[in-house]
């Protein structure tokens, strides 16, 4: 980029680069691929309507993510394309003003005794100090010239670099116009798909709600369950240390707890997902219902959706400290990081028992494939001593 544009691209290095932008596209759409790959490659429909519903609607979700994110790129690219035409303009200017300089100097060197004869300027010399200043004068003149032109060799590298740039960035910003409106006419096609599965849904609204209600309950639950076995875990670990009387909310740490606690800190934001691949199919804390968005949910962690027969692993180095079994659902294993704790529920075999000590990536157990959907889930929990953590500004890109 020219040095004559540098208050723009000042300007522009504020927000993502284009090849964060890019990098973060390419991530939602192998996110848009694995929801095609996992919740709609089925060939026979599985699943209730309320599933296709959930299903449809995280997809139209992501495919609005990927739309916004590609228009912010098109936007940037149109910024870095006026940045150049408006640094090819000022370069193309720099060039003749220069061009016309260096032809008038030649025009008058030629007029000139210098060139007419070199030799004869310096013999007219009156005395040897006046020979010195004109062989001075000759060399600084050549220098000039040498100078000159190689400034004019030096701007016609650049303008040709920011041509080439421009017709680059112009074919960029094509193929970027062609996927947005590839993007939209794939939306329009599910959102129609959502409306038609909304006048199925509220033919019998009544059925509907009760199940709403009824996974409603059983989320709740599961949270709440979830909850009571994180207290009781920190409690146990005090006392087995023979410390109960102290705070039942927070672990007792000895040194080498602490260490594990200030490392897993550390990597806050880096931390490995809990599956080798999937996507998050619900986030955490409040959101609305698929089909009735005035009726809210709490998630206390994440799902996330794989293939089937995927074992959950480790996030972290840790201890297992509790292997659970949900009254009316399936199991979970809980690891111990200091003073955090990693929770992976929804496993139907298990691999590891308590007390073991395990590294990240350890496998911790299969997870569970729903017989009526056929979807694999892990839903994963984290906390801090008693206090619940949001999973997704832990674990890298959740």
């Amino acid at each position: 980029m020219s040095a004559i544009a540098f208050a723009p691209e000042f300007a522009l290095a504020q927000g993502p680069t284009q090849e964060e932008l890019e990098a973060k596209r390419e991530r939602l759409q192998q996110e848009i691929e694995q929801i095609n790959h996992l919740l709609f490659a089925q060939k026979e429909k599985k699943g209730t309507v309320l599933d296709r519903m959930e299903a449809l609607n995280q997809k139209i979700k992501v495919r609005e993510r990927l739309i916004r994110v590609t228009n912010e790129q098109s936007n940037l690219l149109n910024r870095k394309i006026n940045t150049n035409i408006n640094s090819i303009s000022a370069l193309k200017k720099e060039l003749n003003d220069l061009k016309d300089d260096y032809a008038t100097m030649i025009q008058k060197g030629y007029q000139s005794k210098i060139q007419q004869s070199k030799l004869m300027f310096l013999l007219s010399s009156e005395n040897f100090f006046q020979a010195f200043k004109r062989v001075q004068y000759i060399k600084q003149y050549t220098d000039f010239r040498r100078q000159q032109g190689e400034k004019i060799v030096i701007k016609t590298n650049k303008l040709t670099a920011l041509n080439k740039e421009l017709t680059s960035q112009r074919k960029e910003k094509d193929r970027l116009i062609a996927a947005n409106r590839k993007a939209k006419n794939e939306l329009d096609t599910e959102k129609k798909s959502q409306q038609e599965l909304l006048r199925s849904i509220r033919k019998d609204e009544t059925k509907f709600a009760a199940e709403i209600r009824d996974k409603q309950n059983q989320a709740r639950q599961i949270d709440r369950e979830i909850e009571r076995l994180v207290r009781e875990a920190v409690a146990n670990a005090n006392k087995e240390a023979g410390k109960a009387d102290d705070d039942p909310s927070k672990f007792l740490l000895t040194p080498e707890a602490a260490i594990i606690a200030n490392s897993f800190s550390a990597n806050k934001g880096r931390l490995i997902w809990p599956v080798e691949k999937g996507f998050k199919s619900q986030g955490f804390g409040v959101y609305s219902d698929a089909i009735y968005p005035g009726i809210k949910h709490q998630s206390n962690g994440v799902i996330i959706t794989t293939d089937k027969g995927a074992k959950a692993r480790a996030i972290f180095r840790g201890e297992v400290i509790a292997i659970l079994s949900i009254p009316g659902g399936n199991k979970a294993v809980q690891l111990k990081h200091g003073n955090y704790i990693s929770t992976y529920y929804n496993l139907s075999d298990l691999y590891v028992k308590k007390g073991d000590l395990v590294e990240a990536k350890t496998e911790l157990g299969k997870i569970y494939t729903n017989r009526s959907n056929g979807q694999t889930r892990l839903k994963f929990y984290l906390h801090q001593n008693t206090s619940k953590l949001n999973p997704e500004e832990w674990v890298y890109q959740l």
